[in-house]
């Protein structure tokens, strides 16, 4: 029988760890012993010396050796245990909320304790509440001889279990050559200053005496560096490998209509900018050729995404084949398929609209249109890639807003198009600029455009930031602008991660607002209305007969009313400065002065202070994505919603993305000189199988 190398054996051929512990790993991505070495403390405790009592300040975490002097019941408020232990130096009182009567009986007068906690201020001087503690004989010693890890965990798990693990997985793998077997090449261990991967991943888990708690929590030390170095090379790499195979397949090949496009853009009112003919040349050239399109078009709020799309679109009509349009919400499917339609409008493509909302007979008429090809394009939600969705030969999927969508939701709407031995050419959009360090890492199996320029005539919106307490006068400058004919909008923002205390806020904020401005005509949409009441008050908007809309983030994509030109965000604190910059853009979208007022809750944070500022002072979304990044990391760019990002054990692209740099170099030169490490790496950092290709690109990412 073949002996299993150590890495790859489950977690229960450790001892101390049977299926109940096994089940509660699992819930950390631990389940083989690889797992557990890569599952890296997020903190460090310094038990290598004890502190004096008389030098305790309160924030201190601090180990402590002392004396019981005496235990006793406190019975003020919550019913606490407290025990005072004395050394040399003075007093210090433990309390303990939640205790025992063994554990009373155990902090006996003349027992020697050692205690690590956090040192707080309580009522007969300082304290320590519910302090790891352990009862010191004679002979024992209370110091470590390193700092002692903190690892993250989840119920029913504590640190004393994963650290035993930890030490059981690090003993047997460091015997075994394969198990920690270093891929990344010398050259550029070299050339990066980093530790082989069996130094690094001891120093991580157990460090040597000479290294201190602030260099680990810093992510200076070469071992941390090397890891996360590693582990987004391992991601990067995983991405070209997908875009390879992608790009393996075969794709129907567009034939261009001049004819066609040059009356398409004669009925528009306005010129294309050169940013956009720029990228629509680069479309067009993707799709004239045998291999499939893969392209992200992202651009700032207004540069004119949508046309782009729909030229592209224009182009699989003329050449024979249908085109599936999906969006992330109703409200921004409506207004694609109002805007197709309008666009179209002179030609013979019959457009179908298709959301969870279209039943009976109707729906049966839509999905017959896509199965027998009467229908060319289809504009929908997720309905799109429900089973009983087929298409006649669709050719182009263009998906917008693409991080509201997870990788098995793009992967189904692609799949309906693979007939034929052909898969269709792809296009994913983004109105929220993707900083370039972001962009290099998780969206490097894509060809990127960029739509770097507004159109003529678009006015700066001009934003203040006003503090509550001033909400009479904005209220009075609402009042004010409406009288002039004008509409504007009113945002209310998350409230403690709940939509449904979110749609209380904006129904509280309508109400108010319809009492103090009775002669404003006041709309409210947010997230938890029916689709057909939301679709009613926001045509009431765009037609003018309403003055106000009161909304929740919902109007955050989409939303294009030329007359509103004034937007009231409250607790702008609240949102990242992408998101932000997402709702700004639904003003000064006609030739109105614009203007957006940021009314936050006082006092700001400095943080707060500094990223709002930055959203005063910028109007570009590629300057406020990179600030984004930077100040708040990279779950905010995009928003709580992104579906599609990779997650990280160990790097994290707020701290590490200057290593970013380093990783498209060293990936080519592992390509080059290299290709036996990619599977090994690819599979320590992702769990991936490069036997099957489509599949890991479906695991990691896949637009």
């Amino acid at each position: 029988m073949t002996r299993q190398a150590p890495h790859k054996l489950p977690v229960t051929a450790l001892a101390g760890i049977g299926a109940q512990t096994a089940v509660r790993l699992q819930k950390l991505g631990i389940q083989t012993l690889q797992d557990l070495l890569f599952h890296l403390p997020q903190r460090y405790q310094d038990r290598t010396r004890t502190v004096p009592i008389a030098c305790l300040l309160p924030g201190m975490i601090a180990l402590v050796c002392g004396t019981v002097e005496f235990t006793d019941m406190m019975q003020r408020g919550r019913n606490s245990v407290v025990c005072r232990i004395s050394d040399p130096s003075g007093m210090l009182s433990l309390r303990f909320f939640h205790f025992s009567v063994q554990q009373s009986q155990q902090l006996k007068p003349g027992t020697r304790l050692g205690c690590y906690g956090e040192i707080r201020q309580g009522y007969y001087g300082l304290e320590m509440i519910h302090p790891e503690y352990k009862v010191i004989a004679d002979d024992i010693t209370v110091t470590e001889t390193t700092l002692t890890p903190v690892y993250p965990l989840t119920e029913g798990l504590t640190q004393s279990t994963l650290r035993k693990a930890v030490k059981q997985a690090l003993a047997l793998c460091l015997q075994d050559p394969e198990s920690l077997n270093d891929w990344l090449p010398d050259s550029i261990r070299q050339t990066q200053g980093y530790p082989s991967l069996s130094e690094a991943v001891q120093t991580l888990h157990n460090p040597p005496p000479d290294i201190t708690s602030e260099t680990l929590q810093n992510g200076d030390l070469p071992a941390l560096k090397r890891l996360a170095f590693e582990e987004f090379l391992a991601h990067h790499l995983a991405l070209l490998l997908g875009k390879h195979q992608y790009k393996t397949w075969r794709a129907p090949v567009f034939i261009l209509d001049i004819a066609a496009k040059r009356q398409f853009l004669a009925n528009l009112p306005f010129q294309l900018t050169d940013a956009q003919q720029r990228v629509i040349a680069e479309i067009e050239t993707d799709c004239g050729r045998h291999h499939p399109m893969l392209r992200l078009v992202q651009g700032d709020v207004g540069s004119g995404k949508t046309l782009v799309a729909a030229i592209a679109a224009l182009a699989a009509l003329s050449s024979g084949y249908q085109v599936a349009l999906m969006a992330p919400t109703e409200l921004l499917a409506e207004q694609h398929y109002r805007n197709f339609s309008q666009w179209f409008a002179h030609s013979d493509t019959r457009i179908v609209y298709l959301t969870g909302q279209l039943k009976g007979k109707a729906r049966q008429t839509c999905l017959q249109a896509l199965a027998d090809g009467s229908a060319g394009l289809v504009i929908g939600t997720h309905a799109l890639f429900q089973d009983s969705v087929n298409f006649h030969n669709l050719a182009l999927v263009i998906i917008d807003e693409q991080h509201r969508f997870g990788v098995q939701q793009r992967l189904a709407l692609r799949a309906k198009g693979q007939n034929r031995g052909l898969v269709p050419h792809q296009l994913v959009m983004t109105a929220t600029p993707i900083p370039r360090t972001l962009a290099m890492l998780q969206y490097s199996d894509l060809d990127i455009s960029v739509i770097d320029e507004l159109p003529p005539g678009r006015k700066p919106v001009t934003t203040s930031v006003i503090p509550s307490e001033r909400r009479d006068e904005v209220i009075a400058r609402i009042e004010h602008w409406v009288a002039q004919h004008k509409q504007a909008y009113w945002v209310c923002t998350l409230i403690e991660e709940s939509e449904q205390l979110q749609c209380e806020a904006a129904e509280k904020t309508a109400s108010y607002l319809q009492q103090v401005l009775p002669n404003v005509r006041i709309g409210l949409v947010h997230g938890r209305m029916k689709a057909a009441d939301k679709d009613q008050v926001m045509q009431a908007f765009k037609q003018g007969e309403c003055d106000l809309l009161v909304a929740t983030t919902v109007i955050e994509v989409g939303v294009d009313v030329a007359n509103a030109g004034l937007m009231v965000i409250e607790n702008p604190e609240r949102l990242g400065l992408s998101q932000l910059h997402q709702l700004r853009g639904r003003v000064g979208r006609g030739s109105l002065e614009s203007y957006c007022l940021l009314l936050y809750q006082s006092p700001l944070s400095l943080s707060g202070k500094q990223r709002l500022g930055i959203l005063r002072e910028s109007s570009d979304g590629f300057v406020i994505a990179e600030k984004d990044l930077e100040l708040r990391g990279p779950g905010e760019i995009i928003g709580n919603r992104q579906t599609g990002q990779i997650q990280f054990k160990i790097a994290d692209l707020s701290r590490d993305r200057e290593l970013l740099d380093q990783v498209q170099t060293a990936a080519q030169l592992i390509c080059r000189q290299h290709p036996q490490a990619i599977e090994p790496l690819v599979r320590r950092w992702t769990g991936g199988s490069l036997q099957n290709l489509d599949d890991l690109f479906a695991t990691v990412y896949s637009p």
